[in-house]
């Protein structure tokens, strides 16, 4: 298959996955009405065309909390990463590297930290939710400062998980589910071999190394449900502040009463996001929810957005309306399904291709030109 743009890896991925693997990565919660939306709303964000302002060089780079990046794009924390290819996580943090840009391990990812941490000169990212376990809280965030990891995105929007329809029909949880899984798995030989066999061990890896016992796959389920937390409030954000000397990214905000409480607790940065369609469906798509948190901070803290970014293009959108920075997530897991380190590689650079061309037809030379100016609100 030819890929010519960020959304020929999805129908890579698709033919290349197992179906339980593909729906996980690919779906959203309840009717996935704001799944849809997240993608749909930012072709609403028109943008004003101009001509005859060109310059000889558009320049993508950009500084994010302390970090020089070559593109204003991040990898975002992606339960799981290591099913989707060999090393998953490895593999997507020595792209990240390659490219100029950070990477954010999530806490239930296949591969530990310190072997994600190893893969990489760049420092990587890491990702918490708050969790009933405090224990497992104070390990991970001890090894990840051990593995140089400078940045903690703390997300807050999982206190339970969104009920996600696609996952009882496709094997990854519901009646004989891991007979079903194992079927897909069987009808996927390619997927088989290379990441089932080659990429053993298949386990939470960072959960694996607190509890000094192998976590396989059948209990990823089972220890979201036992461990993630429907009373987290603010004082449980804090005694992470407390804990973290390095930056602090709250993640998940999509009011702006939240965007002051983070700014008030001493957050570096936050994220728009609403968790890819995930968790709560009928709410705001982040890209429509972005302007009214931007008013709100004023640039008090840095601002990212992700769930919804598919292109270059949607890069350029989510910076004219104030975001700094922006973060990817599907888009880079099909593209890691499909090609591995190199297909990750290919999805940022057509995006930051995408990005050029967008900027020289709206006359912008650098980052800091992207703006409101540039969108036609008529």
């Amino acid at each position: 298959m030819i890929i010519s743009s960020p959304e020929d890896f999805r129908a890579v991925a698709e033919d290349k996955l197992p179906r339980f693997l593909f729906d996980y990565i690919d779906g959203g919660a309840y009717a996935e009405q704001t799944l849809a939306r997240n993608v749909s709303d930012f072709g609403d964000v028109k943008l004003r065309q101009r001509v005859l302002k060109g310059s000889k060089k558009v320049s993508l780079e950009t500084q994010l909390l302390g970090e020089d990046l070559k593109l204003p794009i991040i990898l975002a924390p992606v339960g799981l990463t290591g099913m989707y290819a060999r090393r998953g996580e490895a593999q997507a943090a020595r792209a990240a590297e390659q490219m100029g840009i950070a990477t954010t391990l999530s806490t239930v990812s296949i591969c530990p930290i310190e072997e994600v941490a190893a893969a990489s000169s760049r420092p990587i990212w890491f990702q918490l939710y708050v969790l009933k376990d405090r224990e497992f809280m104070k390990n991970v965030l001890t090894r990840a400062l051990e593995a140089g990891v400078q940045t903690l995105v703390f997300t807050v929007d999982l206190p339970v998980p969104g009920a996600r329809y696609r996952d009882a029909h496709s094997g990854l949880g519901g009646p004989n589910a891991g007979l079903r899984r194992l079927r897909q798995i069987v009808e996927h030989p390619q997927w088989a071999w290379d990441v089932g066999f080659r990429g053993a061990p298949l386990e939470l890896g960072n959960i694996s190394a607190y509890l000094g016992k192998s976590t396989k796959f059948a209990d990823f389920i089972t220890w979201i449900a036992r461990n993630f937390d429907p009373a987290i409030s603010w004082k449980d954000v804090e005694w992470v502040r407390d804990f973290w000397p390095g930056n602090l990214v709250i993640k998940g905000i999509l009011d702006p009463e939240d965007a002051e409480d983070a700014i008030k607790l001493g957050a570096d940065a936050i994220v728009v996001s609403n968790h890819g369609g995930r968790q709560l469906d009928g709410v705001a798509s982040s890209i429509t929810a972005l302007p009214r948190i931007v008013d709100t901070v004023a640039g008090r803290t840095k601002i990212l957005m992700d769930s919804g970014i598919r292109s270059g293009l949607d890069v350029v959108r989510a910076m004219c309306l104030g975001a700094d920075a922006v973060m990817i997530g599907r888009s880079y897991i099909y593209a890691l399904a499909a090609g591995g380190q190199k297909g990750v590689e290919t999805l940022l650079s057509l995006m930051a291709s995408e990005m050029r061309v967008a900027m020289v037809l709206t006359g912008a030379a650098s980052l800091d030109e992207l703006g409101p100016d540039l969108l036609d609100i008529a």
